[in-house]
């Protein structure tokens, strides 16, 4: 669904048109089923956002590289 709205006042109407289709429904869902539809919901977002994975330097992916590699040093002297 595209809005296309040119100013507020027209943006406002389209909400309260929203909102009012969705309050005037007389039947409504269980929490358990809102919940499930939510899960499935971020689910699906999750796995379609997914972010790129990044395009560094290779200067800067060593640099990445050595610093996850002093962190596991120095995770391994802390625990020790």
């Amino acid at each position: 669904m595209n809005w296309c709205c040119t100013n507020q006042f027209e943006m406002t109407e389209a909400e309260l048109a929203m909102n009012s289709r969705i309050t005037d429904n007389g039947e409504g869902i269980d929490h358990r089923t809102s919940r499930s539809i939510c899960d499935a919901v971020g689910e699906r977002l999750q796995q379609s956002l997914r972010p790129e994975p990044s395009r560094l330097s290779s200067y800067l992916e060593h640099l990445m590289d050595e610093l996850r590699k002093r962190d596991r040093e120095e995770r391994s002297k802390s625990s020790n």
